[in-house]
């Protein structure tokens, strides 16, 4: 492995495990506080009960996501020096502000942890609400400077320098909106999914079936509102995309030729060679509809484009299918929930409706994981997109292949040690918080 490739499955290992607990603390903060509302509003022990077992969740992960994202942090300047050198000052605001966020965050999460039956009941809620917010406000920060490296803005690149430099407009690309959108909906979604398909299992297993039962509503509840969005906030994304990297979405199309009514690809193999995508299910004129809102416009192909540009044209091609696929599975399973919801509450504790939450409990983080692939490889061969190529910017330091199988046993050990954490928290639920038992006391 040479070390532009292990600087790059680096930094890819680091972004595709901090993504996670990144989606985990804009979201799962507001499960919890949501619980508490519930709890103060009916002063249902249970509700209390969900409300702190979500809560150790919660810190459990946000320990665990402020160590990778620090680790992240520095490798951006050890991987990749050049880039920083002269994109730092560009596009480091939102890294301060994400900084400023993420102590409020721990703070207010110091208080939710320790308030109970200590704070003022309104105050102590609210700083559950002051942790979500801050959550989404990290992740939405640094969603913008990953924006930037799409849609660079904010300063004049003249004979290979940066000059006046405007931090604001940086932060406040064109794409930034967009794909700030999509990544909260897509937050909720796979957060709200994964929760929902925990507590539906469990349910199934019959374990302290009211605990589970209430919390699998208010999880579903919130995975829904991923579900239904995320077409909406994907479509407003598409068109970003196809207006600001046409090449990113020709590769994710597998689109080689221009031509006006493009149509819409499903699955396939590309072949870059023959310049077709074989087994592919083609929807006529649907392409230039979604990428700009007219059945008959023209959509660039890969072939508008020097070759040295595309992207690894397969890699993205699959990584938009699979969040296609995936995404789609869990917007119908939302429409059914809703429809549930309001029509056939009986239909609730069916068990092929927990069964569908269950099976639909990693889609979101698949989703997630194939969709910020082909963000990060459908803007190849640039870290800032028509400016500095990613081969420019790495780090001339031998040796990146060792640090690459260090971090990967770094990570491997941190994945180990959460799963056990969680099992753990999942198994003190029932002797915690378990109200069908005859000798439960509340915990105070």
């Amino acid at each position: 492995m040479d070390d532009f490739i292990a600087a790059r499955s680096q930094m890819a290992l680091s972004m595709a495990f901090h993504i996670v607990f990144s989606c985990v603390g804009m979201v799962m903060p507001f499960l919890m506080s949501f619980a508490h509302y519930k709890y103060l509003k009916t002063k249902d022990e249970t509700y209390k009960g969900i409300a702190k077992a979500w809560s150790k969740g919660v810190a459990i992960l946000f320990a665990t996501g402020a160590v990778s994202g620090t680790m992240l942090s520095f490798e951006l300047g050890l991987l990749w020096p050049e880039f920083m050198k002269n994109a730092g000052a560009i596009f480091g605001m939102p890294f301060s502000l994400e900084g400023t966020a993420f102590f409020i965050e721990a703070i207010a999460l110091g208080f939710f942890l320790y308030g109970w039956d200590r704070l003022n009941s309104k105050f102590h809620w609210f700083c559950g609400l002051i942790v979500g917010l801050s959550g989404l406000a990290s992740g939405i920060l640094v969603v913008a400077a990953n924006a930037w490296m799409n849609s660079p803005t904010g300063f004049d690149f003249v004979d290979g320098k940066y000059l006046n430099i405007d931090p604001v407009k940086a932060m406040f690309n064109e794409a930034w909106f967009p794909e700030a959108f999509h990544m909260t909906v897509a937050a909720f979604c796979a957060t709200g999914f994964a929760v929902a398909g925990t507590h539906a299992f469990l349910i199934l297993k019959k374990k302290n079936v009211t605990f589970h039962t209430k919390a699998f509503k208010i999880a579903a509840s919130f995975a829904v509102i991923g579900g239904v969005l995320a077409p909406f906030s994907g479509d407003i994304a598409a068109k970003s995309v196809s207006k600001l990297q046409p090449v990113k979405l020709a590769a994710m199309e597998s689109h080689f030729k221009t031509e006006k009514g493009a149509p819409f690809i499903l699955g396939g193999i590309p072949d870059e060679k023959t310049e077709q995508v074989k087994y592919a299910i083609k929807i006529p004129k649907l392409l230039s509809f979604l990428a700009y809102g007219d059945f008959n416009a023209e959509v660039k192909g890969l072939n508008d484009f020097d070759r040295s540009l595309w992207p690894p044209v397969a890699v993205v091609h699959f990584a938009f299918q699979i969040m296609i696929f995936f995404g789609s599975v869990m917007m119908l399973l939302s429409v059914v929930f809703l429809y549930i919801f309001f029509f056939k509450k009986k239909f609730l504790v069916k068990k092929w409706l927990l069964r569908s939450f269950v099976i639909a409990l990693p889609f979101g983080y698949i989703a997630l994981e194939a969709g910020w692939t082909v963000t990060e490889v459908g803007r190849q061969p640039w870290i800032i997109y028509g400016i500095m190529k990613t081969a420019d910017a790495v780090t001339p330091m031998p040796g990146i292949q060792y640090s690459f199988y260090f971090f990967t046993l770094v990570f491997v050990s941190l994945s180990i040690i959460i799963i056990f954490l969680l099992t753990r928290q999942i198994k003190m639920v029932p002797f915690l918080y378990d109200p069908e038992d005859p000798n439960y006391q509340p915990k105070k």
